[in-house]
Protein backbone atom coordinates (compact mmCIF):
# COMPACT_ATOMS: atom_id res chain seq x y z
CA UNK A 1 0.00 0.00 0.00
CA UNK A 2 3.16 2.37 -0.36
CA UNK A 3 1.95 3.96 -3.63
CA UNK A 4 1.56 7.74 -4.09
CA UNK A 5 0.80 9.86 -7.03
CA UNK A 6 -1.54 12.12 -9.13
CA UNK A 7 -4.74 10.91 -10.09
CA UNK A 8 -6.27 12.58 -13.80
CA UNK A 9 -10.06 11.65 -14.01
CA UNK A 10 -11.54 10.59 -17.47
CA UNK A 11 -15.17 12.40 -15.81
CA UNK A 12 -13.31 15.70 -14.45
CA UNK A 13 -16.75 17.32 -14.31
CA UNK A 14 -17.64 14.78 -11.48
CA UNK A 15 -14.99 15.85 -9.12
CA UNK A 16 -15.32 18.70 -7.07
CA UNK A 17 -12.15 20.82 -6.53
CA UNK A 18 -9.42 21.29 -8.71
CA UNK A 19 -9.33 17.53 -10.34
CA UNK A 20 -5.75 18.42 -11.64
CA UNK A 21 -4.94 18.46 -7.87
CA UNK A 22 -5.82 14.63 -6.73
CA UNK A 23 -3.51 12.92 -4.71
CA UNK A 24 -3.58 9.80 -3.76
CA UNK A 25 -1.45 8.86 -0.63
CA UNK A 26 -2.12 4.72 -1.01
CA UNK A 27 -3.41 1.57 -3.79
CA UNK A 28 -6.00 1.61 -1.95
CA UNK A 29 -7.20 5.75 -2.39
CA UNK A 30 -6.01 5.54 -6.27
CA UNK A 31 -8.71 2.00 -6.45
CA UNK A 32 -11.30 4.15 -5.23
CA UNK A 33 -10.82 6.96 -6.78
CA UNK A 34 -11.15 5.05 -10.42
CA UNK A 35 -14.41 3.45 -8.74
CA UNK A 36 -16.04 6.76 -7.97
CA UNK A 37 -14.83 8.36 -11.15
CA UNK A 38 -16.11 5.55 -13.39
CA UNK A 39 -19.38 4.80 -11.12
CA UNK A 40 -22.34 6.39 -13.11
CA UNK A 41 -24.12 6.58 -9.96
CA UNK A 42 -21.50 8.87 -7.87
CA UNK A 43 -22.70 11.92 -9.07
CA UNK A 44 -19.82 13.83 -7.15
CA UNK A 45 -16.52 13.24 -5.57
CA UNK A 46 -13.69 15.10 -3.98
CA UNK A 47 -10.46 14.10 -1.98
CA UNK A 48 -9.53 15.78 0.93
CA UNK A 49 -11.51 18.91 0.15
CA UNK A 50 -13.58 18.70 3.53
CA UNK A 51 -11.95 20.30 6.88
CA UNK A 52 -13.08 18.58 10.03
CA UNK A 53 -11.44 20.14 13.57
CA UNK A 54 -11.05 17.57 16.21
CA UNK A 55 -8.94 17.57 19.50
CA UNK A 56 -6.10 15.51 19.46
CA UNK A 57 -5.97 12.93 22.10
CA UNK A 58 -1.86 13.00 22.99
CA UNK A 59 -1.49 16.88 23.07
CA UNK A 60 -4.73 17.92 23.65
CA UNK A 61 -4.69 21.02 21.33
CA UNK A 62 -7.15 21.05 18.19
CA UNK A 63 -5.70 19.75 14.52
CA UNK A 64 -7.49 19.34 11.46
CA UNK A 65 -8.72 16.22 9.72
CA UNK A 66 -8.94 15.86 5.91
CA UNK A 67 -10.94 12.58 5.09
CA UNK A 68 -10.02 10.77 2.27
CA UNK A 69 -13.03 11.24 0.12
CA UNK A 70 -16.63 12.57 -0.01
CA UNK A 71 -18.90 11.35 -2.28
CA UNK A 72 -22.42 12.49 -3.45
CA UNK A 73 -24.27 8.81 -4.64
CA UNK A 74 -27.17 7.68 -5.93
CA UNK A 75 -28.40 4.43 -4.15
CA UNK A 76 -30.50 1.27 -5.88
CA UNK A 77 -33.77 3.05 -4.79
CA UNK A 78 -33.12 6.42 -6.60
CA UNK A 79 -31.84 8.25 -3.37
CA UNK A 80 -29.16 10.59 -2.95
CA UNK A 81 -26.49 10.19 -0.25
CA UNK A 82 -23.78 12.07 0.38
CA UNK A 83 -20.90 10.27 2.01
CA UNK A 84 -17.00 10.61 3.99
CA UNK A 85 -14.91 7.90 3.50
CA UNK A 86 -11.55 7.16 5.08
CA UNK A 87 -9.50 4.37 3.37
CA UNK A 88 -7.36 2.70 5.85
CA UNK A 89 -5.63 -0.38 6.72
CA UNK A 90 -7.50 -3.03 8.24
CA UNK A 91 -5.39 -3.56 11.17
CA UNK A 92 -5.41 0.67 12.04
CA UNK A 93 -9.39 0.06 12.53
CA UNK A 94 -8.86 -1.89 15.91
CA UNK A 95 -7.26 -1.14 18.71
CA UNK A 96 -3.77 -2.89 19.17
CA UNK A 97 -3.23 -5.69 21.10
CA UNK A 98 -1.06 -4.66 24.33
CA UNK A 99 2.13 -6.64 24.63
CA UNK A 100 3.57 -8.16 27.73
CA UNK A 101 6.20 -6.51 27.58
CA UNK A 102 6.38 -2.17 26.79
CA UNK A 103 7.85 -1.58 23.07
CA UNK A 104 8.02 1.58 21.28
CA UNK A 105 5.98 0.00 18.39
CA UNK A 106 2.79 -0.39 20.49
CA UNK A 107 3.31 2.74 21.92
CA UNK A 108 3.11 3.58 17.96
CA UNK A 109 0.68 1.58 17.28
CA UNK A 110 -1.87 2.97 19.99
CA UNK A 111 -0.70 6.88 19.39
CA UNK A 112 -1.81 5.97 16.16
CA UNK A 113 -5.09 4.16 17.03
CA UNK A 114 -6.68 7.41 19.08
CA UNK A 115 -5.52 9.49 16.89
CA UNK A 116 -7.67 7.63 14.00
CA UNK A 117 -10.15 7.38 16.60
CA UNK A 118 -10.68 11.19 17.62
CA UNK A 119 -10.64 12.15 14.07
CA UNK A 120 -13.36 9.09 13.14
CA UNK A 121 -15.35 10.66 15.98
CA UNK A 122 -15.54 13.97 15.16
CA UNK A 123 -16.43 12.73 11.33
CA UNK A 124 -18.94 11.20 12.67
CA UNK A 125 -20.05 14.50 14.63
CA UNK A 126 -19.68 16.50 11.21
CA UNK A 127 -21.71 13.75 9.24
CA UNK A 128 -24.45 13.88 11.58
CA UNK A 129 -24.99 17.38 11.53
CA UNK A 130 -24.86 17.80 7.72
CA UNK A 131 -26.83 14.55 7.37
CA UNK A 132 -24.21 12.57 5.85
CA UNK A 133 -23.10 9.03 6.35
CA UNK A 134 -19.36 8.43 7.53
CA UNK A 135 -17.02 5.13 7.17
CA UNK A 136 -13.93 3.84 7.00
CA UNK A 137 -13.18 1.27 4.16
CA UNK A 138 -10.28 -1.15 5.08
CA UNK A 139 -8.84 -3.42 1.90
CA UNK A 140 -12.00 -6.01 2.43
CA UNK A 141 -14.17 -3.05 1.79
CA UNK A 142 -12.89 -2.69 -1.52
CA UNK A 143 -11.07 -6.08 -2.85
CA UNK A 144 -13.71 -8.51 -0.69
CA UNK A 145 -12.93 -11.07 1.98
CA UNK A 146 -9.28 -12.00 0.80
CA UNK A 147 -8.56 -7.84 1.16
CA UNK A 148 -6.34 -8.51 -1.74
CA UNK A 149 -6.36 -7.24 -5.49
CA UNK A 150 -7.50 -9.61 -7.95
CA UNK A 151 -4.94 -10.12 -10.65
CA UNK A 152 -5.49 -12.05 -13.73
CA UNK A 153 -3.16 -14.51 -14.21
CA UNK A 154 -2.63 -15.43 -18.01
CA UNK A 155 -3.27 -18.95 -19.62
CA UNK A 156 -0.41 -20.99 -20.50
CA UNK A 157 -1.00 -21.64 -24.58
CA UNK A 158 -0.96 -25.41 -25.21
CA UNK A 159 1.85 -26.83 -27.69
CA UNK A 160 0.14 -28.65 -30.33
Amino acid sequence: MAWKGKYNPSNPDKYQGDPTKIVYRSSWERDVFYHLDHNPNVLKWSSEEIIIPYLHPLDSRVHRYFPDIYAKMRTKDGSIIQTIIEVKPQKETVEPKKPKRPSKRYANQMAKYLVNEAKWNAAQEYCISNGYEFRVMTEYDIYGPSGKKYTHKKSKKKKA
